[in-house]
């Protein structure tokens, strides 16, 4: 349809066309300059990252030149100073002072750095006084340290400072030679020490230098990235405006633009199109929209009004304008005000054509009415909810069900209060449903009154929900009568099956039990068989170098082959001697604790007398005793016997007496006593010392197991001793008991019967954590 001219609108519309842009001053001073400077912006852009580059080579030309200038001076003040200081050497009188004392005032009135190193030689380069003295130059020959330096032993002085060797570092030197007294004076320092400071500063310079950079690139790369983001944006404006226009043709809105103030109103090419008028850049005027606006459907003039009295901020209504061609289309126009605190009030909004939507509305009122008459009158309950699960609609067979009021059934209602007020159910099942999610929920739903309902949800297109309710009561009672034979079915079949799955699983346990056992007493063979290889490689491995270490220290100790020089080495030959002979016991009492776990201990019984046994081990521990001024008492009969591994008692009582003696004070008391009791010699060694903590006596006897942990025991051992004591007891089929108060002292009693029993007793020890 061609567009009608405004002149030809009818009933004397006229919408002006005066164009409107940039005139005057403006445009004669902004134009040209914009355009110039978008012309120069590629020049602009490819120039910044010359000048970048070309200051960062300024600034490392002139931090090169800087840096290499301050390297110059510091090697000529390093000369001169290594000249001056040994022309002064050379120059002192050593009758008046010695040798080390001038080198020492020569280095502090020259403020000498500690790099320096100044030293007098006689005519043969022997040097006779260095300092400082760290360098244990003193008494060798100069020109055997310094390599390179011939000039300066032939020509002295006159050589100057040179560059020479001293091992693989750089060293400046000057010597000056005294011929006449047949002595020389040198003056050294490393090159290291004269440019250290220079290598901190060059680090420091191109550290800074390369931050530098890396900031200047980082801008660089941001700036062309804002570059490129502008250029995008550019695009993307005219893209997204281009994508505006067309959605507003396509969609048939309008965008307008409302000036109060001056009477004006912007409109878009798409709300002219939409009204068949010619587009125009001209801002319309009141009366001109005015006139086209349907006058039962509202003055433009009385909502101008209520936008600048500040009654409204915001318009949404929905007019009748006339198209060019005569006839009336709908418009809902919906606009805010940018800012409802300005001055000058402004409303931007869009215009959009509903014609189509308003007959359709009058349409699907009439298909409404038609479906509302149809669901009233169908014998199942029905109800629809929206998305939002609020009410859309329901029939009366829906209310009765539920109990539910006219009043409570109104439109938009929630559904979650909708279900706080129906009457509570008897029940309610979710059936399974065999036509997957697509097909909808199914409940069987039991009424307060017996009854009994299907109800099928189903999702509608609009993400909606339709509820449909079916009454089964009687199918539901003849359900109920096949349910319970069945039961009764399934109850005797039941029954067979768990008899027969009892079997089953009983069969299947046992056959798991013996595959554990079977793994379990691989794992134990191949457990022990490692730690038998462990034991042997321990005893070879470390016996023999401790065995070694022991007899060299006391060959050392007894100074069989001339002194040793100093009487350090005889302390540290005692303390390596005793050291290891503490290792070698510590080892002793691990193979023997490993050997009892694994069973290979074995014990040799025989008639003991046990009186000498027991004062001989006394005798063993009486020096550690003595060192302590410690008392030790015994209480033994003479003719008491015990049949038992003479090597083994003897060990429980060493152990046991050890420990009496390290956890007693000086001028402490020990008391040992034996006797027989009720067929079995009762050992007890009671001592006065610190005694043992009540919650520390149940882990007493375990492998590795002492009162005080590693870092703040005051005693050294392994903590085996108890351990190994206790086995071996167990082992004659005794026990040892302990029993003890802090800070009072502690009783340790070891029963062993006198007689060996038909069947040794089983060895039960827990293993060191």
């Amino acid at each position: 349809m061609a567009k009608a001219d405004a002149s030809s609108a009818p009933d004397g519309i006229y919408i002006d066309r005066q164009t409107n842009g940039l005139t005057g001053n403006a445009k004669l001073i902004a134009q040209p300059a914009y355009q110039t400077l978008v012309a120069a912006e590629p020049f602009l852009r490819r120039l910044i990252p010359v000048l970048i580059f070309l200051f960062l080579f300024v600034i490392a030309g002139l931090y090169s030149l800087s840096l290499s200038s301050w390297r110059d001076t510091l090697e000529h003040n390093a000369k001169s100073a290594l000249a001056l200081a040994s022309g002064q050497l050379v120059e002192a009188d050593v009758k008046a002072s010695s040798p080390q004392e001038i080198l020492e005032q020569v280095s502090r009135t020259a403020a000498l750095s500690d790099g320096y190193v100044l030293a007098f030689t006689n005519e043969k380069f022997i040097i006779s006084a260095v300092t400082p003295r760290s360098t244990g130059w003193h008494g060798r020959a100069l020109d055997d340290i310094v390599s390179g330096g011939q000039p300066l032993f032939l020509f002295g002085k006159n050589a100057g400072v040179t560059l020479v060797k001293i091992g693989n570092d750089d060293w400046y030197a000057a010597l000056s030679i005294d011929r006449a007294q047949g002595r020389a004076a040198a003056a050294l320092i490393s090159a290291d020490a004269v440019f250290a400071q220079w290598r901190k500063s060059v680090s420091l310079n191109v550290c800074l230098f390369v931050l530098t950079a890396c900031v200047l690139i980082i801008i660089l790369y941001a700036y062309f990235s804002q570059a490129a983001r502008a250029q995008t944006s550019d695009r993307i404006y005219l893209e997204s405006q281009q994508r505006i226009d067309m959605a507003l043709v396509r969609g048939r809105c309008g965008l307008w633009d409302w000036d109060m103030v001056r009477g004006k109103m912007y409109w878009s090419p798409s709300m002219y199109d939409m009204l068949g008028y010619e587009p125009c850049d001209a801002m319309l005027s009141f009366g001109e929209v005015d006139r086209i606006i349907h006058p039962d459907d509202g003055n433009l003039f009385a909502i101008a009004n209520q936008v600048m009295e500040r009654e409204i901020d915001q318009i949404d209504r929905v007019f009748r304008m006339r198209h060019a061609n005569g006839h009336w289309i709908w418009m809902r126009v919906r606009a805010q005000v940018i800012d409802s605190d300005a001055d000058e009030i402004q409303l931007i909004g869009i215009s959009m054509d509903v014609s189509e939507q308003r007959h359709l509305a009058l349409r699907s009122e009439a298909a409404d009415l038609r479906l509302r008459t149809a669901i009233e009158n169908i014998t199942e309950s029905f109800v629809l909810w929206d998305a939002s699960d609020r009410l859309v609609m329901c029939n009366s067979k829906f209310q009765q069900d539920n109990g539910l009021q006219d009043s409570d059934v109104v439109p938009g209602a929630s559904r979650k209060a909708l279900e706080d007020r129906m009457q509570a159910f008897a029940s309610e099942r979710r059936l399974a449903n065999v036509n997957g999610p697509r097909a909808g929920v199914t409940y069987e739903r039991q009424l307060s009154d017996g009854r009994w309902l299907q109800v099928n949800e189903l999702k509608t297109r609009d993400g909606g929900t339709v509820a449909v309710g079916a009454d089964i009561t009687q199918i539901r009672q003849h359900q109920d009568k096949l349910l319970d034979s069945e039961k009764r079915l399934m109850a005797t079949i039941h029954d067979l099956s768990l008899a027969r799955r009892a079997d089953e699983q009983k069969a299947r346990e046992l056959v798991e039990l013996n595959r554990k056992y079977m793994k379990e007493k691989e794992r134990a063979e191949a457990a022990n068989q490692a730690k038998s290889e462990f034991l042997a490689n321990m005893s070879h491995e470390l016996r023999t170098p401790l065995n070694a270490i022991i007899g060299f220290s006391e060959l050392m100790s007894q100074k069989l082959f001339g002194p040793l020089g100093n009487e350090r080495y005889e302390e540290y030959s005692n303390d390596i001697n005793s050291s290891g002979t503490y290792l070698l016991g510590v080892i002793n009492d691990i193979l023997d604790m490993s050997k009892i776990e694994a069973g290979q201990f074995s014990i040799e019984r025989e008639e003991i007398d046990l009186c000498p046994l027991i004062r001989e081990t006394v005798r063993v521990v009486s020096l550690q005793a003595a060192d302590k001024k410690i008392t030790v008492d015994t209480s033994i009969a003479q003719t008491l016997t015990l049949y038992a591994d003479r090597r083994a008692i003897k060990q429980i009582v060493l152990n046991l007496l050890s420990n009496a003696v390290k956890f007693t004070n000086e001028g402490g008391r020990i008391s040992v006593r034996a006797r027989h009791a009720s067929g079995a010699l009762i050992l007890s060694i009671e001592d006065n010392g610190c005694g043992i903590p009540k919650h520390a006596l149940k882990k007493l006897g375990r492998p590795f197991e002492q009162v005080q942990n590693q870092f703040s025991k005051n005693h050294t051992g392994s903590g085996l001793g108890l351990s190994i004591s206790r086995s071996l007891a167990q082992l004659h089929g005794g026990a040892l008991k302990i029993r003890s108060t802090e800070g009072s002292g502690t009783i340790v009693s070891v029963r062993i019967p006198v007689a060996p029993k038909e069947k040794p007793a089983q060895l039960t020890i827990k293993a060191a954590a």
